[in-house]
Formats: structure tokens, sequence, C-alpha cells
């Protein structure tokens, strides 16, 4: 037994000093199973001590790496390959690596925010895309999420290039495994998917600051970030700090944490009964929100109280409440029970029967939100209280009252303080790495971060796009994304709304060359942020890709869109364009929630419409000298034109009159 272990101890020891005396290093994405570009020159790279020669030989030819002088890095490019393996490369300097299971075919990188993100495993029947996804050819590469100061040279990736199959792509982005599954059924080639997302991330995270400077809307924020330097570790040392103060701030001047007569508004012996009420689940921002809350951001303390029974008392309990936004701390009786920071987690927190009474009940929850929405998200049944079997719904009017508007602080305090949400860092930490490594092209999932500021984001989205392609030297690099799926609730009446401009701020994105929009206008959930049906995101964009990547005309990848709009005296004459085999309208005769129209006044009016072969006819009572149409402006509206393939249009305007997001920054 002795002399097995002094056997082992060497043989560890012998691979440590082997692995030590190892000076040729590699991009964690240059490993086995990766795929790489084919049909373009492959660019390969790594580091290794200065004056070394490396070598890479493949397919019993060698190729010299070029050093850069004084970095230690060094780069060597094979010649274009077609589609196949797999293979194996040797690297060699003083010490020699081979990868093995090497595909060459097409690599997609895939990054956005949470609906990016989104796993397989929560997508439409997650459970049987998970156990049918046997794709040997499909390989899987996700970038950890990191965020840091300066441009990185390597990604951080616990699991490297995986093997698709039920394992690895359980929590893989579901809309990239669609995308990729969608490709590899049409084109039969090895598909590399590099899945570099973050949930509840804006665009100028993801954007370099060179390309961010011109812009000016962040320079006092990139003359701050110029100063830091370090690593993600830096960055996360230097955010707790500033978000640890901040909170301390937030707690020392919230009403509702205040003592004395009248108490504190978690305890069941404050007095409530004098609150105003908001509906829940919901957003306070959105309709029929109060006045007050209409743009509100700050702290906002809920109440609700519950009666139990002597023998539910006895026994823990589970109080679900859907989706937070943004940060929460949860009391029952007084009794923390929970909280959690982030706008998109779901809060389950187990009640211990210590809190819990016989009879009357308080819960009560702390709200803090940052920017934009407010509240609680999630459908009716994701708030309600367990216990003993039983199901208290909690859905409905809940209590509350401002603890603290942020409104009255000062902007430096106001600011979000976590490093994701900063201009730059994950660009830095989670995009540069990546450069120059060959792709097929780009698809991108974001912008609900944005809406608030959409009118910026006609600029910062293609600032964006043109910062990737100028970072890879090229111009012509296939750039895909998702427009807005419906989300959240919409008023009676036509009226302007943040996420409908945002929608059009991407649509704007498409007279960069190179470019393909997915309409998601119909895919959505108004009381889900994440829409589960993401194998349709994934077709979508794949049918773009066949278009905008592979040149494959014949495909109809999009819906039908607008002509130049006419009037003709009481009524708007506007031609439209099926990109398809024919038109397809979805609405009922007469009035349809999906058009409105306007005078010179500027006040939309519901349309009615009617077709006189491809060109749509408008009108309304209210209008008699209507001017402008919107088609689909709102948060969730009704999409009524699509063509005969499927694909609906996506929402537009005619007019360009001021909407909510001018001037924000």
């Amino acid at each position: 037994m002795l002399l097995k272990r002094t056997s082992l101890l060497l043989a560890l020891l012998g691979g440590s000093l082997h692995y030590a005396r190892a000076t040729v290093r590699l991009p964690r994405f240059v490993a086995d199973h990766m795929v790489l570009q084919r049909d373009a020159p492959v660019p390969l790279w790594g580091w290794a001590e200065a004056g070394e020669t490396v070598t890479v030989t493949f397919k019993g030819q060698t190729y010299k790496a070029t050093p850069t002088p004084g970095t230690g890095r060094w780069q060597v490019s094979l010649p274009p390959q077609p589609a196949g393996g797999p293979y194996e490369l040797t690297i060699k300097g003083q010490n020699t690596m081979t990868l093995r299971d090497v595909l060459f075919g097409d690599v997609w990188l895939a990054s956005g925010q949470s609906n990016m993100e989104w796993p397989v495993r929560d997508a439409v029947n997650g459970k049987q895309e998970v156990a049918a996804a046997n794709y040997p050819q499909i390989r899987l590469l996700n970038v950890d999420n990191t965020a840091t100061f300066s441009p990185q040279v390597d990604i951080r990736s616990a699991a490297g290039w995986q093997v698709c199959g039920p394992g690895p792509v359980a929590g893989f982005s579901a809309v990239a495994y669609f995308f990729g599954r969608d490709l590899f059924g049409k084109h039969h080639v090895p598909i590399g998917l590099i899945g570099s997302e973050w949930g509840g991330t804006p665009a100028e995270a993801w954007t370099s600051a060179a390309a961010l400077r011109p812009l000016a809307d962040f320079d006092s924020t990139l003359d701050e970030l110029a100063t830091q330097t370090g690593s993600a570790e830096a960055v996360s040392s230097y955010y707790a700090a500033r978000e640890a103060a901040f909170q301390a701030g937030l707690l020392a001047r919230d009403q509702g944490r205040r003592t004395g007569p009248t108490g504190w508004w978690a305890s069941p012996a404050f007095d409530a009964r004098a609150w105003a009420t908001m509906p829940l689940p919901g957003h306070w921002e959105n309709p029929p929100a109060s006045a007050e809350l209409r743009n509100f951001d700050g702290i906002i303390w809920l109440r609700r109280e519950v009666e139990l029974s002597a023998a539910e008392a006895r026994q823990p309990a589970v109080l679900h409440l859907g989706q937070i936004d943004d940060v929460d701390s949860v009391w029952v009786n007084g009794v923390p029970v929970g909280g959690l920071s982030g706008w998109d987690i779901y809060r389950r927190y187990v009640v211990p029967a210590h809190a819990l009474r016989p009879g009357r009940n308080v819960l009560a929850v702390r709200v803090t939100d940052y920017q934009r929405g407010g509240g609680i998200a999630g459908p009716p049944d994701s708030l309600r209280l367990d216990v003993a079997g039983r199901r208290l719904p909690l859905a409905g009017a809940w209590p509350y009252h401002i603890g603290l508007d942020l409104s009255a602080l000062p902007t430096a305090e106001r600011q979000m303080l976590v490093p994701y949400r900063q201009p730059t860092l994950l660009y830095n930490g989670m995009i540069a790495p990546l450069v120059g490594l060959g792709l097929k092209g780009v698809i991108w999932y974001q912008g609900e971060d944005n809406a608030a500021r959409a009118a910026q984001y006609r600029t910062l989205f293609p600032t964006l796009i043109r910062s990737w392609r100028t970072a890879w030297g090229r111009p012509d690099l296939p750039f895909l994304f998702v427009q807005l799926a419906n989300f959240q609730p919409d008023q009676p009446q036509p009226a302007n709304y943040e996420w409908a401009e945002l929608r059009e701020a991407q649509a704007r994105a498409l007279a960069l060359p190179h470019t393909g929009m997915a309409v998601a206008i119909d895919l959505g959930d108004r009381d889900d942020i994440h829409p589960r049906n993401k194998q349709e995101v994934g077709h979508r964009l794949a049918l773009a890709a066949a278009r905008v990547a592979y040149g494959d005309t014949r495909i109809v990848s999009q819906g039908p869109t607008p002509g130049v709009l006419k009037t003709a005296g009481n009524t708007l004459r506007l031609p439209l364009q099926a990109n398809g085999s024919s038109l397809l309208f979805k609405g009922s005769a007469g009035a349809t929630p999906s058009f409105a129209i306007a005078g010179a006044d500027r006040k939309f009016y519901w349309a009615t419409v009617r077709f006189e072969g491809s060109t749509l006819v408008l009108s309304s009572p209210q209008v008699p000298a209507p001017v402008a149409v919107r088609y689909a402006w709102g948060n969730s509206p009704f999409p009524s034109l699509y063509n005969r393939q499927g694909l609906p249009a996506a929402p537009f305007r005619t007019d360009d009159w001021p909407g909510l997001t001018e001037g924000r920054q």
C-alpha cells in the first residue's frame, strides 16, 4: 500500500513538474472538442517565453508561429479548411500539447442578456429537448460571467468546449442551441456555439471604451473607470464596497425602518390601514399604477395579511413572491425570512413555524427598485403561501407606502452600483478575449435593460455592432438580433411605450449592412419577461442567417414591411410588401387593436382597416384628417399582420414625433 501511494505521489509530482516546465500556453477556447471556422484562414495564438520557437502541426504540415515582440504572445494562421473532422493539432515549444477531436464548421458567437442566457431546460418542453439533444457535431462553449476594468487576453470558462449532449446542453443558451440545431439540420456541417451572455445587462456594458467615447453619454463613468485597474476580483471588491456604502445610506433614509411611537413597517403592530393599495403581481410603473408611481424609483413597503389555523401555524410554510424588481427583504410577523437581489430571480422563501401565529399573520416586503418597472412580476399563482397542503393565494390588492424616493438623492448616489451594468466591463471580460477568433457571425438578444433609454439605443446599438466589427477587422461580420418580444400590459387606448420605442431602435439597426432581425412580437408573455418559446426564436434567427450569412435569397426570412404612406381625404393608404408568397391578416373586420391613426394633433385612435389588394386602407371617425399610422405600438400588442410563411410584421410607425425616452441618458 505504501509503494502504491508513493508511486501515485511521484506520478502527480511528475505531472506537476512537467506542467511547471511547460511554457506554451493556449487560450481556453483553443482546446479539445473545439470547432474552428471553415473556408477561411484559421488564426491560432497563445503565449510562450520570449524568443521561444513555437510550431503548430496539422494534417502533416508544420507551421511556425510568429511572435509578438515583448509580449510572449505568438500567432499562426492555418490555411482555409473545408468542413470536417475530427482532427488533431499539435502545438510544440519547450513542451508539446495535442488538441484532439477538433472540427471545422461554422462558429457563432451568442451574446446579450437574460433571454439569450435562458437555458434549454427551462424552454418549452425543456425536459424533452434536453433528453433529445444528441448532436456530437454541435459543440458548446460557455463563457463565465466576467467583468473587468481593462480588456483581457483570455476568457474564463469552467467547462470549456463540450460535445452537445443532454448534460452540457441543459444549462446552455436555449436560443443559441435551437439556432445552431436549425443550422446543422440545414447545412450538415459542424456548428460551434459560444455563449457569452449575462442577464440584466445594458448594451453599453458590451461595448468598447473606444467606441463609446464619441457618444459622450458615458464620459463621466468612463473617466472614473479609466482610473481603475486589476482583475475581475478587483472589480468585485470595488463595487461591493460602493454597494455596501450605498445600501447603508438607503437604510438610514428609509422611513419604514424608523423606530419610535409608530414603529417600523414590518411589525405586525404597525397600523397600515391608511395605506393606498396596488394590484399585484404587476409593475408599479405600468398601468393601472397610481400617478405617484408612474416613474418611481426607490423603496416601497408592501404588506398583506393572511389567516392561519392553529394547526397550520405549527408547521413551516413556503412563501412564493414571483420575480421582484430589483431587491427585496421579507418579514413574516416581524421575523426576517428572506431577501434577494435580481429582477429576474424567482423568490421562494421557507417560513419557519416559529414565525407563524394562529389567526392574523402579517407579511411585509421591502422592495428597492433602482430603475424602471418596480414591483412583483409573474402570473397570479406566483404569489401564494403554501402551508399544510393548502395554497393561500396572495394575488390582488396589497397595501403599500413609500419608504424612500431615490430622486431625492444626488445623481452619483443613484447610479446602479453593480459591475455588470457599467460601460465596457463585460466587453473587456467576455468579448475582447475572443477578438480574432474565426466566426461565421453573431447572434444577439438584448434590449430590455435599455428600454427606458430607447432613443439613446438608436445610436448605442449600431455603435456596439460597429465596435465588434472593428475589433474583428470584419465590416461584413453578420450580426443577427432578436427584436423584443411582447411583455407587460397595454393601456386600453393607443399610447406611448418605452418598449415600442426600443423595438423601433432595434429595427433601425437594419440600416447597417449584413444585419438581420428576428421579430418576436408574437412569441412573448405579457406576464413574464422570459418567454419560453425559444425554439421559434432560434428558428427565426436561422432564417435571417440564411439570407445574411449564407446568401440564400430563396428563403423567406422576414414578415411584411410597409411602403410609403399616402393620405386620401379621411383615409390613409399604406402599401405592404409581403416578403413571402402573400399577406395574411389575422384581425377581424372593423376596428382592430393593431393599427392606430392620428391627425396633426398627434392623438392616436384605433383604426378601422381593410385591404385593397396589398394596400391597407385605414380610417377612424375620430380622425377626419389622418396623417400617421402606428402598427403594434405597445408592450404586448395584438400582432395581426403576417405573410403566408407565418412570419409577423415588425411593429412600425410612420411618424417621427418625440416619444417617452427622448433625451434620456
